[in-house]
């Protein structure tokens, strides 16, 4: 199994990093194979049961539970693939594929040098685990929040600069995608809401202590607080276009900062777990 594990990882990167050739080959108009929604859409549901046995199966250590940095990385965007596949049976989500697929490429590359060496006992509690699953799905919602702000930023730009590239014409249009990422920036916010609580929750009853006032819990609440001043600002003011780009994006930011970036600093430079 040790060895099986790495080698489906290497299988992936493979895979996915031939749909990435596919898919940007059609973006640039020089793709060899001609596009097929079904047959690709099918091809990633099958990559994705697979890619869940390459990222969970490392997880799984006796009665501990990995979740260095690497492996929340390769979960996460797990995760975000999987959300992105179930909504592709109800939504047009053309253009999210050439961010998605290079990064399943990078992070399952990243869990196979860095898996991190943070052991969690208490995922074995259903309602810590459920605290971290909640997490990570907030996380993946942001992130494909931020991957549909960069999208518009693209193709307003474009709009505005008249230029007429094929992947313009592959886009949902304007709208459709800011509606899209606000209805994702919600539940995204609903769902952070619930982490914030429970982690308060979690730290007195799992560690024993309050929580404490950390790099991220700050950058947390602030990130929190600035999705919260978006969503405000959207339903109250009308926000939109580049103003709610930026809200968006710098929120993720911040999001990141209080998550990934303390678990890079804690792993993979103080070499703590």
């Amino acid at each position: 199994m040790t060895g099986f594990l790495p080698a489906l990882s290497l299988t992936l990167i493979m895979a996915y990093a031939a749909l990435s050739w596919h898919f940007i080959g059609h973006w640039k108009g020089h793709a060899r194979f001609a596009r097929n929604a079904r047959a690709e859409h099918t091809l990633l549901g099958l990559m994705l049961l697979m890619h869940a046995v390459a990222v969970f199966g490392p997880m799984l250590q006796g009665q501990l539970v990995a979740l260095g940095v690497g492996h929340a990385l390769a979960a996460v965007v797990w995760l975000m693939l999987t959300i992105y596949w179930t909504c592709g049976f109800f939504y047009r989500v053309e253009g999210l594929q050439l961010f998605m697929m290079p990064l399943a490429c990078l992070t399952l590359a990243f869990a196979l040098l860095f898996p991190g060496s943070h052991a969690v006992h208490d995922l074995f509690n259903p309602a810590f685990a459920l605290h971290i699953l909640v997490s990570m799905l907030a996380y993946s919602l942001f992130a494909i929040g931020a991957m549909l702000a960069i999208l518009m930023l693209w193709l307003e730009r474009a709009l505005h600069a008249r230029r007429a590239t094929r992947l313009l014409s592959q886009l949902p249009p304007l709208l459709s995608l800011e509606r899209m990422m606000f209805q994702v920036l919600s539940v995204g916010f609903v769902l952070l809401t619930a982490t914030l609580i429970s982690g308060v929750v979690f730290s007195e009853e799992v560690l024993g202590r309050p929580a404490a006032f950390t790099h991220k819990t700050v950058f947390g609440v602030i990130s929190w607080l600035m999705f919260g001043a978006l969503l405000l600002g959207r339903q109250r003011y009308g926000w939109r276009g580049r103003v709610a780009i930026r809200w968006t994006l710098a929120g993720f930011v911040a999001l990141l900062l209080a998550y990934i970036g303390s678990k890079v600093v804690l792993e993979l430079i103080l070499h703590r777990g």
